[in-house]
Parts: structure tokens; sequence; C-alpha cells
């Protein structure tokens, strides 16, 4: 007498399992942010603009100079006449990295209504930056920026770092919040990152997409690293949001994909987080870029 077998058998091998036809992905970047060369004016529309053509000179040399030495140089625009304003604006465009901070904030430390706001916008020519300071929607200056990144950035983003003091006032007092298991492990990695971190070091990047953290574990990273007043965009691969924290040396780097979903988040322990800055070759490549639209322009 045969008896019932005591494991039920499981057909195995191609076609056997039922398969979920609705796998999905999540969706990647679809395109990359590349140079276009800027749209000239003809050669008649262009006479007479000498402020503009001295401007551009200046810029040249200027460039040629950050590339020996790395040392920022500016070109002032605030004297130029309107018609000379507008060729620069259109030899030099917009690029993929943009930026803004406020110089000034109210007792609660948000923004002041009549506050300073700088903003910064990369020209088509890596490590050439329009830089405007305004106050309450008035022009105060309008210069070009020539370097790696312009310096109020990283000078600002020193200037926000809170004292040991304000540090401590910020720590969360009593039980974990719910939700919040592996922020306190990470903020003492982050703590030994930032008080050793030299500027000869490369970044240090903890990726917090690979680690199993919740939404309030990142919400209580935020606020013991908390927030300063710069904020740098980069429309490169996808878009990139970058922030400086109140911690010395400590970057929020958040990468979204062309649906706007979260593909990379990271703290980045740094000067200034590498996708923010023009490289020496960029810079190298824009001067041989600018030298052939100034050549246009002085043909006019």
């Amino acid at each position: 007498m045969q008896k019932e077998f005591p494991i039920p058998l499981v057909a195995l091998g191609p076609g056997s399992q039922l398969e979920d036809e609705s796998l999905e992905y999540m969706p990647m970047p679809q395109g990359m942010e590349t140079f276009h060369a800027p749209r000239l004016p003809e050669p008649e529309e262009i006479l007479g603009r000498e402020q503009a053509h001295q401007a551009l000179r200046a810029c040249v040399q200027a460039l040629q100079a950050v590339i020996a030495d790395g040392v920022n140089r500016s070109i002032d625009l605030g004297h130029l006449a309107p018609l000379d304003l507008a060729l620069i604006n259109q030899v030099m465009g917009e690029g993929e990295v943009s930026a803004r901070l406020l110089s000034e904030t109210d007792a609660g430390g948000q923004p002041a209504a009549d506050g300073l706001e700088l903003r910064v916008q990369e020209s088509v020519f890596a490590g050439i930056w329009r830089v405007i300071q305004a106050r309450a929607g008035v022009v105060l200056s309008d210069r070009l920026e020539l370097g790696f990144v312009p310096q109020a950035l990283k000078q600002t983003a020193l200037l926000d770092r809170w004292s040991e003091a304000q540090r401590q006032a910020q720590a969360w007092q009593g039980p974990l919040p719910p939700q919040v298991q592996n922020a306190p492990a990470l903020l003492v990695e982050i703590a030994e990152q930032w008080r050793s971190w030299t500027p000869q070091q490369p970044a240090h990047v903890i990726n917090l997409t690979l680690l199993p953290v919740s939404a309030e574990d990142i919400a209580f990273l935020d606020h013991h690293l908390g927030t300063g007043r710069v904020l740098i965009l980069s429309r490169g691969y996808g878009n990139c949001r970058i922030s400086n924290t109140c911690t010395p040396h400590c970057w929020r780097v958040v990468y979204y994909n062309s649906q706007d979903l979260v593909i990379l988040n990271t703290v980045e322990i740094c000067e200034l987080p590498e996708v923010a800055l023009a490289a020496q070759e960029d810079l190298q490549d824009s001067l041989a870029r600018l030298t052939d639209v100034l050549q246009w322009v002085e043909q006019g």
C-alpha cells in the first residue's frame, strides 16, 4: 500500500514558475547636459559695443591667470551700458550649475525679509560664474567670477558653523523618536570624520541610499547636522541638490532622476562637493572656447 508523500512536490525548471510580467525598475536620468555654444549676434549687430569687448578681453586674461595659480578673479559688470550688458548676457548664457545664498537671517534663523541675497549662475563656459548681489530684488552688484567655485559659497559655509554650545543645545534629549534606529551611529561616524578632516584628504561620503535608514532617521540626522544658507543646484546627469549644514565640512547631496525621484542621498565631508566644482580641464576648455567667441565678437 502506497503512503502519501509527506513533502509536496514542486516543479522546477524553465516555465514551471509563475513570473511577474509587471516588474518595474526605477527610471534613471534620460539626458545629460552638454555644452551648447551661445547664439551669437551678427557682426553688424555688435558694432560699437566696446565696453563688452573690454570685459570679454579682461575675462580671457583673468581665466589664464586662474589656470596658472588657482586664485579666483572677478570682472565687474556694473558699469556696462545696457546694450553692452545684453551682449555679455548673450555670450555667457546659462550653464548647468546655479546657487543661491542668503546673507542675513532673522532671530529665528529664517531669511530676513530685506536680507541680502547672492545669486550665482554658471555660464556656458565652466568656471565662469555670474554673481549678482541683491537686496529686496534690487541689484547691488553684478560681476563675473572666474575660478573653480565662487568664494562666497565656501565663505558662507564656514560662517554657518554652529559653536560647540549651539551643537549641544541641538542634541536630542530623552528617548529616541519612533522609527529612529541607525541615525545615532551615523552621527558618531560623521563627528569623527569632520573633527579630523583636513583639506588634503579626499571627501568622505556616506551613502544613505545603501543603508538601512528610515525617513525618520534622515530627519534626525538633518536636525543634528543643521541647515545652512547655501543651496547649489546642478543639472548635469539628472538633477543634484547640494546644501551646506551647520556642521563643519559637512554637506548634504541628493540626486534626483528626471521624474524627480531620489536616486542617491549622501552626506559628504569635504570643503565642497566635487559635483559643484569646475575642474582644471573645464577651465582650459572654457579658455579655448571663450577665445574663439572673443575673436568673433572682435571681428564685428
